[in-house]
């Protein structure tokens, strides 16, 4: 899960490293030859008969290998069981026990409520890949999870981690597809958009915006949305006079239109973007969407971050203040 990074990623970053297909969440991106020779993770631990392991589903695989008690527990109080018992493929970034030991009494006790269903979902969720990715088909990369959020996968020197866990073990495999071990719960972003932009503390002027629009409640809707998001400094750049005109009542739909034309329907991933090449803006008219002299840029603005996931979609971070035609 990429977060907020400040100051701006260089332009030459963006350009040849945010897009560059699977490369897209990375802040570094080697290319990494995928071979098995790059992700030799012990599975001494792991081993006996793949055969008989193959013919058992990833949930009656995992409760065989023993250690992983607690993602039982916590896959039955989710009500996720029947799906990772499912036709799938699924792959799987398994959490010991002793991995979700990490995390605290207190707080695996609280996700287990019924209450807490939907967050324990989302966060299990966060773990699953759709398909059948196996330790040959890694490399430094982002993966989109059943969760919708990516996990940002890294190879290097011969080891793995997926956001800030370290992968102990490949290739568990199971008749509906395949488990990797390791060694910390990760955990997806719990904000939406709203949030996520609030906390970071540089959309100050975006954020009065969209409560100045009624737009708040749009965007921390189920969505999901891509947010194109100006900075306070993108907003600096216009006259004084024109954000506190756009901020009269009188002129609230003028401003509506002006974010939503930041605004695209679907949670649309920075390499998925500029293959598009222009995108839809719930405005109505489309952005452009390119790389120009070594810079990607939305319509005359230039990306500065790409790919923060929320819960409710996924946020671009752009220097401009976007202008619908």
């Amino acid at each position: 899960m990429k977060r907020f990074m400040f100051p701006a990623l260089l332009v030459t970053s963006i350009a040849g490293l945010a897009f560059a297909g699977d490369c897209g969440k990375q802040s570094s991106c080697t290319d990494g030859s995928k071979s098995e020779s790059n992700v030799k993770i012990s599975k001494a631990s792991y081993k006996g008969d793949k055969d008989k392991a193959a013919k058992q589903d990833i949930v009656d695989t995992a409760v065989g290998v023993g250690n992983f008690k607690t993602l039982a527990a916590a896959l039955q109080a989710a009500g996720l069981v029947e799906t990772l018992k499912g036709k799938g493929p699924f792959t799987v970034f398994a959490p010991t026990d002793a991995a979700f030991e990490k995390l605290g009494t207190a707080t695996i006790t609280e996700l287990l409520k019924p209450e807490n269903k939907a967050k324990l979902a989302g966060i299990l969720t966060y773990h699953v890949v759709p398909g059948r990715v196996l330790a040959k088909d890694v490399s430094t990369m982002g993966v989109a999870t059943v969760n919708g959020q990516r996990v940002d996968l890294v190879v290097k020197d011969g080891k793995v981690t997926i956001d800030n866990a370290n992968v102990t073990a490949t290739d568990v495999l199971a008749s509906n597809g395949v488990i990797h071990v390791i060694d910390t719960v990760i955990l997806p972003n719990d904000q939406t958009i709203v949030g996520t932009a609030v906390a970071n503390g540089k959309f100050t002027t975006l954020a009065k915006l969209l409560q100045a629009a009624d737009l708040v409640d749009t965007l921390n809707g189920s969505g999901p949305f891509t947010v194109f998001a100006p900075t306070d400094e993108a907003f600096a750049k216009l006259d004084k006079a024109t954000v506190e005109s756009l901020l009269k009542p009188e002129n609230k739909s003028k401003l509506q239109e002006v974010l939503k034309y930041h605004v695209v329907s679907g949670r649309v991933f920075s390499d998925a973007a500029l293959k598009a090449g222009h995108a839809k803006t719930l405005q109505g008219e489309s952005v452009t969407i390119k790389v120009e002299q070594g810079s990607a840029k939305i319509d005359n603005a230039k990306l500065i971050a790409t790919d923060i996931d929320t819960t409710n979609g996924v946020i671009h971070v752009v220097d401009t203040v976007l202008m619908p035609k």
